[in-house]
């Protein structure tokens, strides 16, 4: 049910409270996710203090993100098919599997993002 106070700053703190509850659920519940965030911050400050360019800083910065984003729209996904019901159907399994398909992708533009930005540092440091 809606709250009748949900205007102003209000609802902005109301919706911060939630997305943090999103984000400790993901994190009790799944594995890939608490994986991802632990790598995120090994990576985070790697991206902050290298020396490249600060486009590229944030490219990398925001390639880190875009995995942990996606993960969690994965978890969500899961969980409301796992809600529905727990026999199996073709159409759930389709919206798991093009869900994770999402998460691979993102891991693929992480890696290729931070490889062509990092390969001229480490063909320099070989």
């Amino acid at each position: 049910m809606k709250p009748a106070n949900n205007h102003g700053i209000k609802r902005i703190f109301r919706a911060t409270g939630f997305s943090m509850q999103g984000i400790k659920s993901a994190w009790i519940h799944e594995a890939a996710f608490r994986q991802e965030s632990i790598l995120a911050l090994l990576m985070l400050p790697f991206a902050i203090w290298v020396e490249v360019p600060i486009m590229e800083k944030l490219w990398l910065i925001l390639t880190v993100f875009l995995v942990l984003i996606v993960e969690l729209l994965n978890s969500a996904i899961e969980a409301v098919v796992d809600r529905i019901g727990d026999e199996y159907h073709p159409l759930s399994g389709q919206a798991k599997d093009i869900a994770s398909a999402a998460v691979f992708l993102s891991l693929c533009l992480c890696g290729i993002t931070w490889l062509v930005i990092l390969w001229p540092l480490l063909k320099a440091a070989i």
